[in-house]
């Protein structure tokens, strides 16, 4: 009798890890590859080569230095996907500022706690994004900003603000403009940037992400150089990216898929950064695939899914892709089959991973079976560690069971900034991260996420893990997409409900036709005990869904308050 061996295993390490700073990677790469397209940012008419990049990123650091900003200082960015976002992320890296990323569906109360909890001295902020108007968002928390010297705000709400700069092309009383803040960097040498550059340790942090949590505040989750080079390099190594790579980057900067995952991934490789709008829109997205002719495309579902169901979709040819990065939440098998056959992405790959995490942790592989790239989120990552342990007894978990997914390695991050109690309870003594994912591990080492700990529904005694219900009812041919969460109920503690996004040629469907599809194919306590049809779901501005919000909105809508 074989024994079953422990749900843990140990990613690859032929290759080693970078050791060297984003700064000096970009230094690398532009010595290499001078001439290679590195940005275009199709909504700003921009194409800067790897060359003209970096004049942009030494530019803008030199002007950081010379307005006051230097290693440690933290520097916030407040703004949809731009150049200037990327611009700003390679200056600070290169004078060792730390960038605090602001979600851009921020509103007031959440922006004057990111910028007081980071004790941020600098803001970067859009003049406005999907018709909310930043500037007077600013001058409502800092009325002093009218009045104030650019450059030397002193503010009541936000003490540790001293400097503010605005993208748009007019002028803003108390901010600087992007471009008359450029015309600062005569003030420093090359030698200046150079020696600050060496000043810096790979192992320094560099960013700061704020986490939405579902409760309590953000937590602002620290990363380092090596986290997130490491890691933005490894998860384009597995899609085999060169310097001839194009890559269609619709996801936000502002989160780790855009700016690690899109920007790192392509820089550590002289690949080219592309960047189709200020926000995700899939026509935008497919008209860029066609005109850049993209090799690589990143995106969650639900932007593939809007993709491939837009009316004029047939119109644009994808024939170039080839690769790209499913990630946020697992992908349909029928979603997986429409992208590899109709978007030619036959090594589109699935990512999975957190913030926390800088923020992959498994990936699937370009020559994975279908059924582990639809049913699992690949293997452990290159130089990282993963186990599955009982929540309970934190003791590793034969494989096979369900259990909690911890991480260990490079990529986790240094801590939550400024919050130990939060560092302590997720990262453990031994250094494992704890995901709060449910997962488990098949005999080759594929890891399953099969729900949340917190998102798991208990009826009447019974796990129903929300995932499972969502695979099979995306086997409906009417359904485009389906999320599934938990209720209260009296009699059973917890019921499930559904909300349902059908096809635009699906018809009418009613829930009755939906439960006869449910019965005699799965338990009958895992059907739905009600339907919601939806075209949108709450979700983030990274595109993940947030069940919370569905909980409350049901919970409202049924009645079930009581």
């Amino acid at each position: 009798m074989t024994e079953t061996l422990p749900s843990y295993t140990r990613g690859q390490a032929g290759q080693p890890l970078i050791e060297m700073t984003i700064g000096d990677k970009l230094d690398e790469i532009t010595a290499r590859f001078p001439d290679n397209e590195a940005l275009v940012v199709r909504h700003q008419g921009i194409r800067w080569s790897y060359r003209e990049l970096q004049q942009q990123v030494d530019t803008c650091a030199r002007a950081l230095l010379a307005i006051g900003i230097g290693k440690g200082d933290r520097v916030a960015v407040w703004s949809p996907n731009n150049a200037q976002w990327t611009t700003l992320q390679f200056a600070t890296a290169k004078i060792g500022a730390i960038l605090v990323n602001i979600n851009p569906s921020y509103r007031l109360h959440e922006l004057e706690y990111a910028l007081n909890h980071s004790q941020a001295r600098m803001l970067v902020t859009a003049e406005q994004f999907k018709g909310t108007d930043y500037t007077a968002m600013l001058y409502e928390v800092a009325p002093e900003l009218r009045t104030s010297p650019v450059g030397k705000l002193q503010s009541v709400k936000l003490p540790h603000l001293e400097i503010v700069a605005n993208l748009d092309e007019q002028a803003h009383e108390g901010m600087w403009r992007w471009r008359d803040l450029l015309q600062q960097a005569p003030q420093v040498d090359g030698a200046r940037l150079a020696a600050a550059q060496a000043s810096l340790h790979c192992e320094e942090a560099i960013n700061i992400q704020y986490t939405s949590g579902t409760t309590g505040f953000p937590k602002g989750a620290t990363l380092s150089h090596r986290n997130i080079l490491n890691n933005g390099f490894f998860v384009a190594e597995s899609m085999g990216l060169t310097e001839r790579d194009r890559m269609v980057i619709p996801v936000p900067l502002y989160h780790c898929f855009g700016m690690v995952m899109g920007n790192l991934g392509c820089v550590s490789h002289g690949a080219t950064m592309i960047y189709p709008g200020e926000a995700f829109e899939a026509k935008t997205v497919l008209e860029t695939v066609a005109a850049e002719r993209a090799t690589a495309l990143y995106g969650v579902p639900t932007m593939f899914i809007a993709e491939l169901e837009h009316p004029d979709f047939d119109q644009f040819d994808l024939s170039s892709l080839r690769t790209g990065i499913m990630a946020g939440s697992i992908c349909p098998a029928e979603v997986m089959k429409a992208v590899n056959s109709k978007m030619h992405m036959q090594e589109v790959q699935i990512a999975y991973g957190m913030t926390e995490t800088s923020p992959v942790s498994t990936q699937t592989a370009a020559d994975d079976p279908f059924d582990k790239r639809v049913t699992t989120v690949g293997r452990t990552q290159p130089h990282l560690e993963s186990k599955i342990i009982d929540p309970t007894s934190r003791k590793t978990l034969p494989r096979g069971e369900v259990g909690e997914l911890c991480t260990r390695g490079y990529s986790v991050m240094l801590g939550y900034w400024n919050n130990e109690e939060a560092s302590r309870s997720a990262i453990d003594e031994d250094n494992w991260m704890h995901t709060g994912d449910l997962a488990t591990m098949d005999e080759d080492g594929y890891i399953q996420i099969v729900g949340r700990i917190k998102d798991m529904v208990i009826r009447g005694g019974e796990n129903i893990y929300p995932k499972e219900v969502e695979e099979f009812l995306y086997t409906h041919p009417a359904i485009a997409d389906v999320q599934v969460t938990g209720v209260p109920d009296k009699k059973y503690g917890e019921e499930l409900v559904a909300w349902v996004q059908l096809r635009t040629d699906a018809g009418e469907v009613t829930e009755e036709e939906l439960r006869e599809f449910c019965k005699g194919r799965i338990t009958h306590f895992k059907i739905p005990r009600y339907f919601r049809f939806t075209d949108s779901f709450p979700m983030t501005v990274t595109g993940k869904i947030q069940k919370f919000r569905m909980r409350e909105i049901s919970i409202e809508e049924l009645g079930l308050k009581a």
